[in-house]
């Protein structure tokens, strides 16, 4: 498969595809970046297509933000029911004073 048929079938992801200029690199691959953009959200990156040897390969991109932002989300909300638990039924003993008064032994 040919760099210009792979290029034809990525999605457009809701924007147009903008492709960077090839790059070299020490080792002799060549790197070309992918970014789509959009009048709403502007150019995120897509990934690199790296061509080594002949072959074409396609490496996308990760934003950690995400993943990231879960993390915290799910550490506020045990946070969040560790905190309702005690405030509904608190571990320490009950120590009303009329419990204590009208206790028959």
């Amino acid at each position: 498969m040919t760099l210009r048929e792979r290029l034809n079938e990525l999605p457009a992801l809701g924007g147009a595809m903008v492709y960077g200029e090839p790059h070299q690199t020490a080792d002799g691959s060549t790197i070309i970046t992918v970014a789509a953009v959009s009048p709403r959200w502007g150019a995120r990156p897509v990934g690199v297509f790296v061509v080594r040897e002949g072959e074409v390969t396609w490496e996308a991109a990760m934003d950690a933000s995400h993943i990231a932002l879960l993390g915290v989300l799910t550490g506020l909300l045990a946070a969040t029911l560790g905190t309702l638990a005690v405030v509904i039924s608190p571990p320490w003993p009950n120590m009303r004073f009329w419990d204590i008064r009208y206790r028959t032994s």
